[in-house]
């Protein structure tokens, strides 16, 4: 006799795009903790010992992604600062009043700011939450799915066991009542041989 076959379940499918999306919000998140964290830590050493001297603006920010840049002099050496807040009447040449760290000239900040690039901080603070957000729906999507897969390989696991103790008795019970009905016959033939 033929044992019905049961065909395994069909397991869900899941894009990688969850993964990607889960590293890549992790990261975002990561890198802008440690951009706000350097942004706090810079303004915390000028805040320290500020050391104010003049800077000159020698790039404006143009839509072609690049940033402002202001030169100036700390210790004697050159320096340059980049992405700096500057006003929107700034022009190259103007003179800026900066303020720097005296143990790390490379801390340099616009005078009155509290951060060096207060746009660095603020899109932190936005997007840190935005980012870890983001990241805990992918985990719980990932682990809603792995859940799903182990809860339909156990259930396969269950059919097949059925569908082959079912085959096992429909294959046994032929042979179980052929032998019972064959000693029925050998008992009601011997008792008719008998009379």
């Amino acid at each position: 006799m033929r044992t019905a076959t049961v065909p395994p379940p069909r397991t869900p499918r899941m894009g990688r795009g969850w993964y990607l999306a889960a590293v890549l919000s992790a990261v975002l998140a990561v890198g802008m903790c440690l951009l706000g964290w350097r942004q706090a830590d810079q303004a915390d050493r000028i805040e320290a010992h500020p050391v104010r001297v003049e800077g000159v603006v020698t790039q404006l920010p143009t839509g072609g992604g690049t940033y402002s840049a202001v030169s100036y002099r700390a210790d004697g050496e050159p320096h340059t600062a980049a992405a700096l807040p500057l006003s929107d009447s700034a022009k190259v040449g103007d003179a800026v009043c900066l303020e720097h760290a005296a143990d790390d000239p490379g801390a340099v900040r616009i005078c009155g700011d509290t951060y060096p690039q207060p746009v660095g901080v603020g899109l932190a603070r936005f997007s840190v939450p935005v980012a870890l957000v983001f990241f805990v729906i992918c985990v719980l999507r990932i682990r809603r799915h792995h859940k799903a897969l182990a809860v339909r390989s156990g259930q396969g696991a269950l059919a097949a066991n059925l569908a082959l103790a079912a085959g096992a008795l429909a294959d046994g019970m032929p042979a179980i009542t052929h032998g019972k009905r064959s000693r029925r016959r050998r008992r009601a033939g011997g008792r008719r041989a008998q009379h």
